[in-house]
């Protein structure tokens, strides 16, 4: 993904439509840029101050769609958006918006609150920033394009196979009047939620900092005296004073090896996790490539048969007459011979 400046979310949000498409890749984009949540939100309100009724409307599914696909990877935006919907919600009554953008507002602030996304309290101040209409409640998503699902018959598995499983969606977009199919890709195998590659990346450095690749530490235990732990030269002692100095010596070995062994037994958990995490994203990864190429090969199924066509329709065009070559018919065509003309006996 590019980085993210304030230039590239203006030039994105300016982009932006009322597409599913549009708006849920501005929503990942800004998901994974989550560290920058607050300076997102500001410019976000500072568009919808600005911004047309269409513009203002597309803005909230915006939020929407980061708030709640965020609560995971991004929960930040929902405590920075929290701060700004009641203006923007304030903004959007104050410019006499039409009952229909009001109507979809009040479904999304109601699917806010029957999914708990903001407490009853948030929820009552941005009704109240919004006007007394948006108190009633009507039932249903707020729909910005009309999607049809198609599901895929063929699968044979059972229930129990099934349990777990993700399965990749096709969703046939109506925008504008132009149907888009849009297919996302899932694993298909009952793996963990695979990590972020930002989450892998930073466990894999920490482990480059692991105890095990503490070479102070590892010198000073190769350095240690070799009477420390060899039990036979205790005989080679030859007074009190040698005794309580092999003692200090002892006990500060221990408390070096045990905090070392300490470390090394976390390592040792953050290596499992890492191995965890390496095995459900190379997982997740596989079950994708796997159905890219399942789609690739059906579509270039699908091109071939295309190709096909067009090499009979080109075919079949060669094969009618030159148009041009005809006689010429401007003069008007020669009079029909007459009934006598046609039965006259030599």
């Amino acid at each position: 993904m590019t980085g993210f400046t304030e230039g590239s979310l203006n030039s994105r949000l300016k982009d932006l439509n009322s597409s599913q498409q549009s708006i849920q890749t501005l929503s990942l984009w800004l998901i994974h840029h989550r560290k920058y949540a607050h300076t997102v939100v500001k410019i976000w309100s500072r568009e919808i101050l600005a911004g047309s009724e269409s513009k203002q409307l597309t803005l909230m599914y915006l939020a929407n769609d980061i708030i709640q696909n965020g609560k995971k990877k991004g929960p930040e935006y929902g405590k920075e958006f929290g701060k700004e919907l009641a203006k923007a919600f304030k903004q959007i009554s104050l410019n006499n918006c039409s009952s229909k953008t009001r109507q979809s507002l009040t479904r999304l602030l109601n699917i806010w609150e029957e999914r708990g996304v903001y407490s009853k309290i948030q929820i009552d101040e941005f009704k109240d920033a919004f006007g007394k209409e948006s108190a009633k409640k009507p039932t249903g998503e707020p729909p910005s394009k009309k999607v049809k699902h198609s599901h895929n018959h063929k699968s044979k598995k059972t229930k129990s196979q099934n349990n777990g499983i993700k399965k990749d969606k096709e969703v046939i977009v109506e925008v504008d009047g132009t149907k888009e199919l849009h297919v996302t890709l899932s694993p298909k195998t009952p793996v963990n939620d695979p990590p972020e590659p930002e989450e892998l990346i930073k466990a894999l450095n920490d482990l480059e900092n692991a105890p095990s690749c503490d070479a102070v530490v590892r010198e000073r235990i190769s350095k240690l005296p070799p009477e420390i732990a060899d039990v036979s030269l205790l005989s080679q002692l030859k007074g009190k004073d040698e005794g309580e100095e092999l003692l200090r010596k002892v006990n500060d070995a221990v408390a070096l090896l045990t905090d070392y062994n300490t470390r090394l037994v976390c390592e040792m958990e953050d290596r499992k996790k890492v191995f965890s995490m390496l095995h459900d994203f190379i997982q997740s990864q596989r079950d994708l490539i796997d159905q890219a190429e399942q789609r690739l090969q059906e579509y270039q199924g699908k091109l071939q048969k295309v190709c096909q066509v067009r090499q009979e329709v080109n075919t079949h065009l060669q094969n009618l007459p030159d148009l041009a070559q005809l006689p010429s018919v401007k003069g008007g065509l020669a009079p029909l011979p007459s009934a006598g003309d046609l039965f006259t006996v030599g």
